[in-house]
């Protein structure tokens, strides 16, 4: 038991069974996104008549999302880069860096569930070859699934940026 908790305290991964926060795995999202386009597709199949047509910008806000996302992490980069993290006026402060990490994988997992909700609309709608209604909301399935993937994109790199640059003495400490 000793032994374990120097191995944690000196890990610099931290172990996925001690509950620890690690950065996002894109396989889980990927099974988010997976399961998600199985009810949709299940759902749609049953009641895609009582449906209303779908708006062509129906997917709209996952580009303004990501879009946000990109010039955080940009912002976060640069501070990070260049070491302007403390509670000092001018710098980040490391609560709004955790914040900003919460939010790149809460969008993460939004962009899985989207992902999957488009995909699982899509794979319906391109099944539906005389429906002149599944034609009309392809374009914005389309347009819905482009917005999810950018906007997982985009949460994946907001998390990669606010990750800090390596401390050169944990090197010789080991």
């Amino acid at each position: 038991m000793m032994a374990r908790r120097r191995n944690l305290r000196t890990s610099p991964e931290p172990d996925p069974d001690e509950g620890g926060l690690g950065p996002t795995r894109i396989r889980d999202l990927l099974g988010i996104a997976a399961f998600t386009a199985v009810v949709v597709w299940l759902l749609v199949r049953v009641s895609y008549g009582q449906l209303p047509p779908l708006p062509l910008l129906a997917g709209i806000v996952l580009y303004v999302l990501a879009a946000l996302e990109v010039v955080i992490a940009i912002v976060v980069r640069l501070r990070v880069s260049r070491s302007e993290v403390g509670a000092a006026r001018n710098q980040l402060h490391p609560l709004t860096a955790a914040r900003v990490l919460a939010l790149a994988k809460a969008s993460a997992i939004l962009a899985a569930i989207a992902t999957g909700v488009w995909v699982g609309l899509l794979i319906y709608l391109l099944a539906q070859t005389d429906s002149s209604a599944a034609d009309h909301d392809t374009p914005a399935a389309i347009i819905g699934l482009v917005g999810g993937v950018l906007l997982g994109v985009a949460a994946l790199v907001l998390e990669f940026c606010c990750r800090t640059p390596d401390d050169p003495t944990d090197e010789s400490a080991v």
